[in-house]
């Protein structure tokens, strides 16, 4: 089976006429039981499995083709090809099917699929009328010749004896000396005549009449003769474009001139399939098929041919990364390789993979970093093809490039960290590129495609590389437009030399919304009294609106592959989240006028929650991060729309999936705004479930002896502390500390009940006290939260007030209520990460300069 003699390429014809590879194996001929008779066998040379298993048939014709091609129909409409690597195995399987056809094997077709009334008239057919006979070769026969060639199209038999007789007789070469006689004698009946002929010769599909059709001496007659259609008032002009106007650009001279004629071929032979003639009929489809696989196998040939030029790449790259190249050479050079990678598509597999691996040991990729980078956009846009071409191909191979690069750049001109830019700079409305861009990034980081080896995980190496040297670029524009500092705005301007909105709308579902002139800050997400989201002092230009549709484009891409990383990646998403505090960011997009980008932001959140993972849920509730959400939803009203459904399902999620902590959250804060929503039976789902909870727990509870209680609830507490302080003293190499709403300060233990029922008495007082403080209300029948983007806005400096955050629901359905608070706070650079339940942050202190501390449940029941 190693023979490659008989090794060979499957390749079946799909329905845009298109040759689709179906694997690499070896033939062989032999008998087969189940379909009683001789026939060709395809093994997978990877794995052994059956390609390919066809029987002989008799009556089925088999055309050889360029000495290492085997073509035939096994139905209607389904055409297959073997391509052998050597021509001694193809002759060997050649002499195989005539044997068991009884042919000579000297043809170069067996035979063709003819109708029974047909066979019967040919078998009448005396042995001396084998070919047709031609008309002379004279302009008063034109018309004869035409009528003749038409005539034969429909019938399979005569098809081939009319190939056969213009073959042997050299007879194409002699009707282009008429169409010049004519040409010369403004023959216009005549010419119209050879048009007929020529298009009638072209569908008898003939692989050796078109090598005659196609060679240098005779395609600029055969594409002459196609220009005088008789349907046209006036002649086409096909010769003087392809002789004037389609000039051959040779970005470095080709000295073979084999390759050269190959190229000039293979482009007018695709411009006579393309442009010239006419969109084939139902009946005339499959009359071009042969057509179709010349120009196919000519494009491998080129390919094979360059690739074997070492001499040519290395002059073509060396020329490409000079800086003494001038842009329109740099251009072209870039263009040639955007075509020599899409001809390097019709390669066999093991040939595709050599060809990039070429490519690769050349230089490509450090190549395309520098093309990429330049302000040509038709070099960028040409060199984002070639780079597609790469991704498609090898995931694995860029990656491993770019991880190489990062040990001796910096991060700002690492490859990928190009790639973000050119899609964060895409001046394009619609972001054509920038799509694009996206999903050649979705592909680099996706999981599924990344190898796992025993030496080492590629999965885990890359995925630690890309957080740490490429995700603060993609998340740049996000972190921006949702920033209160000005530094990091300006940082990121002078960065990507690139202009922004910022998201400070008021949400657009407001009929009472006030002009973005006189926009107040009470309505802005994320915005204080003295701190607003738009200063004055910031660089615009002209151009820079407010939320503009460009910016909610770019925003929706970055959330979508954003989401993307929560799906995918858990971990090192998780932890970038909480470190940067990014839901809360992505949050205040809920305010932007553009729904869609709103909806993008739901669904960011939407993937989270879905994980059910009780991190992100802590994060979450401590946060209060479900007022943005609310907020939306109370301002759409009662509009019936896409916004207000997924919010909706949002909560149904919450409920169906019994997310108890989640739960809880919702009920206790802000069930008397979702009350009055009665058309759909979420919210009242919801608080059904947490009412039954906190019976359970209250049940669980009673059936607990005292003695036994405290130790409980201490050993769940301590476990989850220990838990907690693992995870957040992961990441103490992160930039700044973590943030913390103001908390109220610890009372003295002895202050607090002494037994469990009047702890539960207290806590019901306090209750009822704090129905006193429930929003208020902005609209009639509607509640309005005040949100702020980031903990930072606790800064007593900058707000006089602030509502404090509710922590989570404990496990007995209770929650610590807190109060509101004037307190002014320490504020550090960064708010990535919630606080831990029982201790404030190293970072935050109380009004005595002392740490903190939250009573905890554990030691209110110890008493």
């Amino acid at each position: 089976m190693s023979d490659t003699r008989r090794r060979v390429k499957v390749y079946t014809l799909n329905e845009d006429r298109q040759w689709d590879d179906r694997g690499t194996g070896h033939v062989s001929s032999t008998y087969v039981e189940e379909l009683k008779g001789m026939s060709l066998l395809v093994r997978a040379e990877s794995d052994g499995s059956l390609l390919l298993e066809s029987k002989i048939n008799p009556n089925t014709a088999y055309q050889k083709q360029q000495d290492t091609l085997i073509v035939w129909s096994e139905a209607e409409n389904y055409d297959l090809a073997l391509s052998f690597q050597e021509k001694a195995g193809c002759d060997e399987i050649w002499e195989k099917i005539c044997q068991v056809q009884g042919k000579d094997p000297s043809v170069e077709v067996t035979q063709d699929l003819i109708d029974e009334s047909e066979e019967e008239r040919f078998e009448e057919m005396p042995e001396t009328s084998h070919l047709i006979d031609l008309p002379t070769c004279e302009l008063n026969k034109l018309e004869e010749i035409a009528d003749l060639v038409t005539s034969v199209l429909s019938s399979p038999i005569r098809r081939e004896k009319l190939a056969l007789a213009l073959e042997n007789e050299g007879y194409i070469k002699k009707l282009l000396q008429l169409f010049q006689a004519c040409e010369n004698l403004e023959n216009t009946e005549g010419l119209h005549h050879l048009y007929e002929i020529i298009r009638g010769i072209l569908f008898l599909n003939k692989a050796t009449l078109f090598e005659v059709m196609f060679s240098d001496e005779c395609i600029m007659d055969v594409v002459g003769c196609l220009e005088y259609d008789p349907a046209l008032a006036q002649p086409k002009r096909h010769r003087e474009f392809l002789t004037k106007t389609a000039k051959f650009k040779e970005v470095i001279p080709i000295t073979d001139s084999e390759l050269r004629q190959k190229i000039h071929q293979t482009y007018r032979v695709q411009y006579i399939q393309d442009i010239i003639l006419p969109t084939p009929s139902v009946f005339e489809e499959n009359f071009l098929s042969t057509l179709t696989s010349f120009i196919f196998f000519n494009k491998v040939e080129i390919v094979s041919m360059l690739q074997e030029d070492e001499k040519f790449l290395s002059e073509v790259f060396a020329q490409l990364t000079d800086e003494a190249t001038d842009d329109d050479k740099r251009r072209e050079l870039v263009n040639f390789f955007k075509e020599f990678c899409a001809f390097s598509q019709t390669l066999q597999p093991q040939n595709r993979d050599a060809f990039f691996k070429t490519l690769a040991k050349l230089g490509i990729l450090p190549a395309l970093e520098i093309v990429m980078g330049m302000d040509d956009l038709q070099v960028r846009s040409a060199a984002t093809d070639i780079f597609s071409y790469l991704v498609e191909f090898s995931p694995s191979m860029v990656r491993e490039f770019v991880m190489q690069e990062a040990q001796q750049s910096d991060d700002d001109i690492l490859l990928i960290n190009v790639v973000i830019e050119q899609m964060i700079c895409d001046t394009d409305p619609e972001l054509g590129g920038a799509v694009q861009l996206m999903g050649l990034l979705r592909t680099l980081i996706d999981p599924e495609n990344m190898l796992a080896t025993t030496n080492k995980t590629e999965k885990s190496e890359f995925l630690n590389f890309f957080y740490n040297h490429c995700m603060h670029v993609l998340t740049a524009p996000l972190l921006t437009n949702t920033s209160e500092d000005k530094c990091e705005k300006d940082f990121f301007l002078k960065h990507y030399r690139y202009s922004w909105s910022f998201v400070c709308t008021p949400s657009h579902s407001h009929s009472h919304s006030t002009p973005s002139s006189s926009i107040s800050q009470d309505n802005i997400v994320g915005s204080n009294k003295n701190n607003t989201i738009c200063p004055e002092t910031l660089p615009r230009t002209p151009q820079c609106h407010q939320d503009n549709y460009q910016t909610a484009q770019l925003l929706a891409l970055i959330l979508e592959l954003l989401t993307f990383c929560v799906e995918h990646h858990t971990y090192h998403i998780k932890n970038y989240i909480m470190n940067k505090d990014l839901l809360r960011r992505v949050l205040v997009l809920m305010n932007s006028k553009h729904t869609f980008l709103a909806l993008c932001a739901l669904r960011f959140m939407r993937r989270i929650i879905g994980l059910k993972d009780e991190f992100y849920n802590r994060y979450i509730t401590k946060g209060n991060l479900f007022e943005p959400v609310i907020n939306a939803l109370l301002d759409n009203g009662t509009r019936y729309n896409l916004l207000n459904s997924a919010v909706i399902e949002l909560f149904e999620f919450i409920r169906v999936e019994d997310i108890k902590s989640l739960t809880a959250h919702i009920v206790e804060n802000f069930y008397k705004a979702l009350e009055s929503i009665e058309y759909v039976q979420t919210f009242k789902g919801l608080k059904t479930k947490y009412e039954q909870e906190k019976d359970r727990q209250n049940q669980k509870l009673n059936s607990v002896p005292s003695i036994l209680r405290s130790n409980r609830f201490r050993r769940d507490a301590k476990a989850l502390e220990e838990d907690e302080e693992m995870w957040f003293n992961e990441d103490e190499e992160e930039e700044g500390k973590v943030v913390v709403a103001p908390v109220e300060k610890s009372k003295p233990e002895d202050d607090f009940p002494d037994n469990y029922e009047k702890f539960m008495e207290t806590k019901k007082a306090k209750e009822s006290e704090d129905k006193e403080n429930l929003p208020k209300r902005t609209s009639p029948g509607g509640f309005k939260f005040t949100f702020s983007h980031s903990a930072s806005a606790a800064n007593g400096t900058n707000s006089k007030s602030v509502v404090a955050q509710t922590p989570p629901a404990t496990s007995n359905g209770s929650s610590s209520k807190t109060t509101n608070l004037a307190t002014s706070v320490t504020a550090t650079k960064d708010c990535g990460r919630p606080r831990q339940e029982d201790r404030l942050s190293p970072g935050v202190q109380d009004h005595s300069g002392q740490q903190g501390e939250t009573p905890s449940l554990q030691k209110v029941l110890k008493y």
